[in-house]
């Protein structure tokens, strides 16, 4: 919250939980359900993984994701190809 400079209600009215679910969760140091959490990270635009990777993660762009999908289907020798292909580029 305080990245973006959100407020609880700004929270709450992103994620569409109740302002005092929110403020229960900070007044009484309250940890939340796996579900409102799940809430709370799609109100962010974040998944579960990237909320407990500890900052430690990279967003990726459109264009970037599909050249990911695409380099999961090619066998280890076209990878292996892409790689020198992409290490002449240095």
């Amino acid at each position: 919250m305080a990245e973006r400079g959100w407020t609880e209600y700004r929270l709450a009215k992103e994620s569409g939980l109740s302002q005092s679910t929110i403020s229960n969760l900070f007044a009484r140091n309250n940890y939340p359900s796996i579900p409102t959490l799940e809430i709370i990270c799609r109100a962010f635009g974040i998944t579960l993984a990237q909320f407990f990777a500890d900052g430690n993660f990279v967003e990726l762009t459109e264009e970037q994701y599909g050249f990911f999908q695409r380099w999961a289907a090619l066998k280890p020798e076209q990878k292996a190809l892409i790689d020198e292909l992409i290490g002449q580029f240095k």
